[in-house]
């Protein structure tokens, strides 16, 4: 089971990423997030999350917010860290990455577990979200579904 749903997670960001970072035009930074632990309710989740993002010019930006997951979740985790390389299709205006994201998750854990997850939305539903690398986290959960990530630029 547990190589099945690792294998399933490699394969996720994988097969994802080179499609979405074609069609969302260039590299433009990474966004960063905390991500507060939880309990899983079987059919979803929501968990805060404070993140930072770095463009590749070196600008610096917050965020807060909440990432939600619909679909199988089950269990408990810690506080987690999760990492994404931002696709956009040119230069982005400050806050730009306010908005609501969409796409595909899972993840698993037993003591230390990894998850990823592929999302879109945004400024215009213009900007990818990809699994720069996997999560990490602690706790024992099993989850897969789709994921919506909550951005609000911190003051």
């Amino acid at each position: 089971m547990k190589k099945t749903v690792f294998a399933a997670l490699i394969a996720l960001g994988l097969a994802a990423s080179p499609a979405l970072a074609a069609s969302k035009g260039v590299k433009i930074g990474v966004l960063t997030c905390d991500v507060a632990g939880g309990v899983g309710m079987i059919i979803g989740s929501s968990k805060a999350v404070d993140c930072s993002f770095e463009g590749t010019i070196g600008k610096r930006e917050h965020y807060k917010g909440s990432i939600d997951k619909l679909g199988l979740d089950i269990g408990v985790t810690g506080k987690g860290v999760m990492a994404w390389a931002v696709f956009a299709p040119g230069k982005l205006k400050a806050g730009a990455l306010a908005g609501h994201y969409v796409g595909a998750s899972a993840e698993a854990s037993v003591a230390v577990g990894l998850g990823a997850n592929v999302l879109v939305g945004g400024s215009d539903k213009s900007i990818a979200l990809q699994p720069l690398s996997v999560q990490a986290q602690t706790g024992l959960n099993l989850a897969a579904g789709v994921a919506s990530l909550r951005l609000k630029k911190a003051k």
